[in-house]
C-alpha cells in the first residue's frame, strides 16, 4: 500500500531542467559569441541528470570551448576549463533563479496538481532533489510549497548524487517507512534509478529534456513514463489502487 509519495523537483515540480540548459548555452556564448544558444540548449538534452562536471566537460568538448576556458581560470581562481565554465554558467543561473516570474512561469503544472493530491490520498510526501539547499528553499518559497512536504531532502544530505539511492533511503529513514510503500514521481533516467534501486516504486513524467532517453533506458514499463501531462493523475491513482488491492 503506497503511504509516502516522494518527488524529485528538478525538471519534474519545476522546469529547472530547461532554465540550466539556457544558463549553460548562454555561458557558452559568453565563451564563443558566434555560438548559438539554441544549439547550447539543444546539446543540453544529450547531458541532463549528470553531474555538474560531466555537463560542462561534455559541452566544452562539443562546442570547443576549452581554450576560451582555459583563459578565465584565473579569474575564478579554479585549475580546470570546465570549472570556469560552470562559474560562468553559475552566474548566469543565478540572476535567472533571482527573478520570482522566471520560477512561476516555469513550474510544472500537472506535477504541481499531483503534490496537491498526494497530500489528500497519501500520509506523507517528501522532496529528493540533488540540487542544493539554498536554491530549495527558494524555488519552494516562490512557488509556496515550502510546507507542502514532510521532509526534504537535497544535495547537502548526502556524499553520492542520482542514480545512487542515497537520497532515496535518507527519505525512507527520515519518515520510518519501508521503501515498499513509496511512491517516487521522477523526470530522468538517473533518478529513476536511483529509486529503483531504493526498492521504491517511480512514475516517470518525461519532458522535453528527458523523453527520449527515458523511453530508450527501459527502466521502467512503458505504462509507468507518462508523456502525456492530462494522463498523470489517473495513472498514479491507478498505481496507488493496484496497491491496495
Amino acid at each position: 500500500m503506497i503511504t509516502t509519495m516522494i518527488f524529485d523537483l528538478d525538471g519534474t515540480l519545476v522546469q529547472t531542467e530547461r532554465l540550466k540548459a539556457i544558463s549553460y548555452a548562454r555561458a557558452a556564448v559568453v565563451l564563443r559569441p558566434e555560438l548559438s544558444a539554441d544549439a547550447g540548449v539543444a546539446a543540453f538534452k544529450d547531458v541532463v541528470g549528470l553531474s555538474r562536471r560531466e555537463v560542462a566537460t561534455a559541452l566544452l568538448e562539443r562546442f570547443g570551448l576549452a581554450e576560451t576556458a582555459v583563459s578565465r581560470m584565473a579569474e575564478f581562481n579554479v585549475n580546470t576549463p570546465w570549472q570556469a565554465y560552470v562559474q560562468i554558467r553559475l552566474r548566469i543561473y543565478t540572476e535567472m533563479l533571482a527573478d520570482p516570474a522566471m520560477i512561476q512561469q516555469n513550474q510544472w503544472p500537472h506535477n504541481v496538481a499531483l503534490l496537491t493530491e498526494a497530500r489528500r490520498i497519501c500520509r506523507q510526501t517528501a522532496l529528493a532533489t540533488m540540487s542544493y539547499c539554498p536554491q530549495v528553499q527558494r524555488v519552494l518559497d516562490i512557488l509556496g510549497l515550502r510546507d507542502q512536504f514532510d521532509f526534504v531532502a537535497s544535495r547537502d544530505d548526502v556524499e553520492r548524487g542520482k542514480p545512487d539511492p542515497e537520497i532515496y533511503n535518507l527519505v525512507a529513514h527520515q519518515l520510518q517507512v519501508a521503501p515498499e510503500v513509496c511512491l517516487v514521481v521522477e523526470d530522468s533516467p538517473a533518478g529513476v534509478q536511483a529509486a529503483l534501486a531504493a526498492g521504491m516504486a517511480v512514475v516517470a513524467v518525461s519532458t522535453p529534456f528527458t523523453r527520449k532517453r527515458l523511453h530508450k533506458s527501459r527502466l521502467l514499463p512503458e505504462s509507468r513514463i507518462v508523456d502525456d501531462p492530462a494522463q498523470l493523475l489517473q495513472i498514479v491513482a491507478n498505481i496507488v489502487e493496484m496497491t491496495r488491492s
